[in-house]
């Protein structure tokens, strides 16, 4: 690997290890065996380089998600039950992926205060969305439309919401069982009054 990549190999590391705020320019280089120079050079600043870092990080972790999710459509032909297993087997990737969950919880909330932060994940939404809307119904990709950025928007939600409680209190995180009930209740009572999208 050439400086750049070991540098954001390094800023990735940190994030899993110190998170977003507490990681200097000097555990970036340290980490990433790279002079400190080197960050400026690269990606003019050291909150640049870890910006890029964790958008990259939560796209690898968005392939980790979607070989879980894959695997769950793969379960049975009913749609609740897939639905239920995808939660289920995503604790595992909230466990592997813990340090990078925490890390964006804390960025999110530097992101008022750091414009070139709130940028970075501003850019990100629209393609997480669709990335997610597609890893959902088991497809490569989904067509940039209304339609599918709404369903991602929706997934999108649940999975920021279960994180947060995840990390919270890891044992009172909802089962996909739960989550599966909570879904049934939710849209029986909205459908059930006539709202249309």
């Amino acid at each position: 690997m050439g400086n750049r990549e070991d540098l954001m190999a390094g800023a990735k590391h940190c994030l899993y290890e110190k998170g977003y705020g507490r990681t200097t320019a000097r555990d970036i280089a340290n980490a990433s065996g790279v002079s400190l120079a080197a960050i400026g050079y690269h990606f003019g600043s050291k909150d640049a380089l870890l910006n890029a870092a964790m958008i990259e990080a939560i796209g690898e972790m968005g392939e980790a998600l979607g070989v879980v999710v894959y695997g769950a459509n793969q379960v049975s032909d009913d749609p609740g039950l897939r639905f239920a297993a995808a939660w289920n087997g995503l604790r595992d990737v909230f466990v592997e992926h813990r340090g990078l969950w925490a890390a964006q919880f804390e960025a999110l909330a530097l992101a008022g205060h750091n414009p070139e932060l709130a940028k970075a994940f501003g850019d990100a939404q629209k393609e997480g969305r669709l990335g997610l809307a597609a890893v959902f119904q088991g497809l490569p990709e989904v067509p940039d439309n209304e339609e599918e950025l709404a369903r991602g928007t929706f997934y999108q939600i649940l999975l920021a919401g279960y994180v947060a409680q995840w990390l919270a209190a890891p044992d009172q995180a909802p089962t996909g069982q739960e989550f599966l009930r909570g879904l049934r209740l939710v849209s029986d009572s909205v459908l059930r009054a006539g709202a249309t999208p």
